[in-house]
């Protein structure tokens, strides 16, 4: 938090981040409305309120202390107040989000690890467009296209799937495309080794890990 920040201001922006914690949906957009009313930068909200509360709830995660269903919870809400707290931004001083297109890859019906990866995300900053389970390539890769991304992300649970993560890479070679995105891959059965030996560009081993990959490979 900025050091300058005045008391008011400070209080505010715990209130904020207590709301999204505690999933207080009313609560946390009457706040931001709040920061927006009061004159306070809306980026401070976002960079802070929004940012550690994405932390606290990640470590709760981990801990067992919550479950999936909390997680996607506060990720809608983390969204909602971020609009509400963009809205108000000049959009000459607005950071342009870098673009992820996720999906759980052809022949692969498992969605929980994907859901959870991408609402980690979304947390973390980014604009998700997630395609769901059982992705062709060819649709993968059309979407990217359509959604300037930045980055795709596979998620494969099943060791007979694993080969259409390569496939993707492969086929973004074959059309010219390799350069234009970076591809992280993930899963239950996945390893940074195998990422390495496709070609993909990065490796999440959970949706933390995941994000912080993210972060590095588009800063």
């Amino acid at each position: 938090m900025n050091q300058s920040s005045t008391p008011e201001e400070k209080e505010l922006l715990e209130f904020l981040k207590a709301a999204i914690v505690n999933i207080n949906s009313d609560q946390a957009k009457e706040i931001a409305h709040k920061i927006i009313a009061r004159g306070i930068d809306p980026r401070l909200a976002i960079n802070y309120s929004i940012k550690e509360a994405a932390e606290i709830v990640g470590q709760k995660f981990d801990c067992g202390d919550i479950f999936l269903a909390h997680l996607v919870m506060v990720g809608d809400l983390m969204d909602e107040v971020t609009a509400i707290l963009e809205k108000n931004i000049p959009s000459d001083r607005l950071a342009k989000k870098k673009v992820i297109v996720i999906a759980t890859v052809q022949g692969d019906v498992h969605s929980v690890g994907k859901n959870l990866v991408a609402v980690v995300l979304r947390a973390g900053g980014f604009e998700v467009h997630d395609m769901g389970v059982d992705v062709a390539s060819s649709v993968i890769i059309q979407k990217s296209k359509e959604v300037k991304a930045d980055m795709i992300a596979l998620s494969s649970l099943l060791t007979t799937t694993m080969p259409y993560q390569k496939e993707v890479v492969d086929d973004l070679a074959s059309m010219g495309l390799r350069g234009q995105f970076k591809v992280m891959i993930g899963g239950g059965p996945v390893t940074r080794e195998y990422a390495t030996t496709i070609g993909a560009d990065g490796y999440g081993k959970d949706a933390f890990e995941a994000v912080e990959e993210a972060k590095k490979l588009l800063a």
